[in-house]
């Protein structure tokens, strides 16, 4: 995130009076969880386990597994930092229209525009003669209609909505979790075990009732039903932590966190390999069943929110120890992280369609997929941002 005098690019929040100067950091964390993004949509299809390309390979597999279980999450923890200093500045009507304007104004243009390109390459692989015009009208009229990954958007709209509400309600709600935030700048375990409490209470509950690949959909307003109060943890507890005292709190760059970085990545390690061992089990033990036992879904609940809370502290902590100063090969794509995750699908997809008929390894074809989408994306972001306001959304 940036200093008061800027705003972040991702999620158009002014930073927290707490915090001085460009807090490299987190612009840096930020960064990275977008090239996330991109290694995930890239590897996908050549996946072990339900790829669909020809190739595949079982390392793009562990890859998934991690990056699918935290990287949203964490976007949303992120994007709730700076949330409770922008209200106190600004009057409700001017932080809603700015939020608008931010994420819902992207979010329209690409659910007509991005989108439908996008999977046109899916469709088109299934049915050849398939016009686009015809793709398209169907798409928006009849459905469905996907949002892809810009479905975070609208949601993290709609979560700053509920936090300007809960702001002018009572502006002193989230203390508590603030307060927290303060005893993890020495005892970060502490905010840990608080994290993983929380999201467990809203996620397993979920992945039980509706399981794990279920969304609710209403046009192309989607979200997936088992993590919706996962992500409002993270966004909320986030925007505890930076309710005041950024600099004395679990993520201040001098705190115990960046100074027991490798301590947290083998932390990860734990549920990590024991999500494996469910994996193995539900494969090769369960036969691969459509219904899943109660204790098997209930298991990986409480490991996938114990890994995506382990691996957050992690990231966080390698980049408020390493990346806090001096230059790194993120910051070039800072200004631009925002767009480049707006606008990549369409080009991941297409490459990867494009592809398809090339008898290539596996992981040949994931990091030609990764690198032009990467190389294409990042250079339409800097043509769009030549387009006179369109500074203000992306």
């Amino acid at each position: 995130m940036k200093s008061i005098a800027h705003v972040a690019p991702e999620t158009g929040h002014e930073a927290t009076p707490a915090v001085t100067g460009r807090n490299n950091a987190l612009d840096r964390a930020r960064t990275f969880l977008t090239i996330i993004v991109l290694i995930h949509h890239a590897v996908i299809p050549y996946t072990y386990f339900g790829h669909t390309d020809p190739t595949s390979w079982i390392g793009f597999d562990a890859i998934v597994l991690a990056t699918d279980s935290f990287f949203m999450a964490m976007f949303f923890m992120l994007s709730g930092l700076f949330v409770w200093p922008s209200l106190a500045r600004r009057v409700p009507w001017a932080f809603t229209r700015d939020r608008a304007l931010r994420l819902l104004l992207p979010f329209a243009i690409a659910a007509l525009t991005v989108i439908p390109i996008a999977y046109y390459a899916i469709a088109l692989r299934q049915d050849p003669s398939l016009r686009f015009t015809d793709f398209w009208w169907k798409t928006v009229t009849v459905g469905p209609w996907p949002s892809g990954p810009v479905w975070f958007t609208w949601v993290l709209f709609v979560f700053d909505f509920l936090a300007g509400f809960t702001f002018r309600t009572n502006e002193r709600s989230l203390d508590g979790i603030n307060r927290l935030s303060g005893r993890g700048f020495d005892r970060p375990a502490i905010f840990f075990l608080f994290l993983v409490a929380v999201t467990a209470i809203v996620y397993v509950p979920s992945r039980l009732y509706y399981g794990p690949s279920y969304w609710f959909e209403f046009g192309p307003f989607s979200v997936q039903a088992s993590r919706v109060l996962l992500y409002a943890a993270y966004f909320f507890i986030g925007a505890g932590i930076g309710v005041a005292s950024f600099s004395r709190g679990v993520f201040s760059a001098d705190g115990r966190l960046a100074k027991s970085t490798w301590g947290w990545f083998a932390v990860t390690l734990v549920p990590y390999c024991l999500l494996w061992g469910l994996i193995y089990i539900k494969r090769e033990v369960l036969g691969n069943p459509d219904d899943l036992p109660m204790w098997y879904e209930a298991s990986y609940s409480i490991l996938f929110v114990i890994f995506s809370a382990a691996i957050t502290f992690a990231i966080m902590g390698y980049f408020l120890h390493y990346k806090k100063s001096g230059r790194s090969m993120l910051d070039p794509l800072q200004h631009d992280a925002y767009g480049i995750f707006l606008v990549h699908y369409p080009f991941v997809l297409w490459i990867q369609y494009w592809l398809y008929d090339f008898h290539w390894p596996a992981i040949v074809k994931a990091l030609i997929a990764f690198v032009a989408t990467l190389i294409v994306s990042w250079a339409a972001t800097a043509l769009l941002r030549k387009i006179p306001g369109s500074q203000h959304v992306l």
